[in-house]
């Protein structure tokens, strides 16, 4: 399959095209609104559901297969929010407080990019390794965790904001559905797997059209700041997601396995980093991280980023 049709296959997926429904709805003011409860319905149920399935595969999977994964992972999490951290204050010259604010997305994942990156694989015939969601909550805190150490000079409240990194609804079902699905493992997904399996894709579509809605609510944040807001939230992600490519190839990750690796490199936090930034920079600007994070990296890696972490991918892994 080459590359155009690659794109193709991705850009004509229902969940891309779900997200720039609301993104088109959103600049059309459409009516069209998510209730809250829904919004929050789906998060918990995509969460634990990821969480889940990694710990049935990893219940299966030998503790030295997924050693190596687990400390290139770790090794991602220190690294990426001081590069988010050093560019940003480089290039787009922001004070340390708002280039911390940026470090702690950058340095955290979106659960939403890995699985948009793991049903991309999938479509595309390939089965990147079952215990990938562990690698998401091994990466959802250690890079919250540094950039925060790195800004917090500034005052705030670093173990509050610890805490809520730690017993946030994303870390808990994360790791929640870990352990649930690894002491339960293969006869417990037998009883759920009606509802944790086939409505899986269905329930993320909806949330790509609710996320495509919040995206396109930031983009006025891009005539404040300007395009070096723009270069920031496509080259950092290309960066890391160049890295996480390769450490994947390095640990023994299948192609599949390497390119999801990368997107989770190259995803920003929409979900756990804004609300411990919230608490332990409080004078952070929320239009400059949300505005990158929401409006320019997120559908960056949804269309083109995946496809070109995938490439990569095959380049290195054959």
């Amino acid at each position: 399959m080459d590359a155009l049709e690659i794109l193709r296959l991705n850009l004509l997926s229902p969940m891309v095209l779900a997200f720039f429904l609301g993104v088109a709805a959103r600049l059309l003011k459409s009516d069209l609104a998510f209730p809250e409860a829904l919004y929050t319905a789906l998060s918990i149920y995509l969460l634990f559901a990821i969480g889940f399935k990694g710990g049935v595969e990893l219940s299966k999977t030998p503790f030295l297969v997924v050693l190596l994964p687990a400390l290139a992972t770790l090794l991602l999490g220190l690294l990426r929010p001081l590069t988010g951290y050093f560019l940003a204050r480089r290039a787009l010259r922001v004070s340390r407080v708002d280039a911390s604010a940026l470090a702690a997305h950058y340095g955290s994942v979106s659960a939403v990019t890995f699985l948009a990156a793991l049903t991309f694989a999938q479509a595309l015939g390939e089965r990147p390794e079952g215990f990938l969601p562990t690698l998401v909550a091994l990466l959802e805190v250690p890079g919250i965790v540094v950039a925060l150490l790195l800004g917090k000079r500034g005052g705030g409240n670093l173990h509050e904001a610890l805490r809520e990194v730690l017993t946030g609804k994303s870390v808990v079902l994360l790791l929640g559905g870990l352990v649930v699905g690894a002491l339960s493992g293969e006869r417990g997904m037998e009883r759920v797997k009606p509802f944790f399996v086939d409505p899986f894709y269905g329930a993320l579509t909806l949330f790509l059209l609710d996320m495509g809605m919040v995206a396109a609510s930031r983009l006025s944040v891009l005539r404040q700041v300007g395009f070096r807001l723009v270069l920031y939230g496509t080259l950092l992600p290309l960066l890391h997601g160049a890295l996480g490519v390769y450490l994947g190839h390095l640990v023994g990750l299948s192609p599949g396995g390497a390119m999801v690796l990368g997107a989770m490199a190259a995803s920003s936090s929409y979900i756990a980093a804004p609300a411990a930034v919230r608490i332990a920079l409080p004078e952070a600007n929320p239009s400059l991280y949300l505005g990158a994070s929401l409006a320019v990296t997120f559908p960056f890696n949804l269309v083109l980023g995946i496809p070109i972490y995938h490439a990569l991918a095959k380049a290195i892994g054959g």
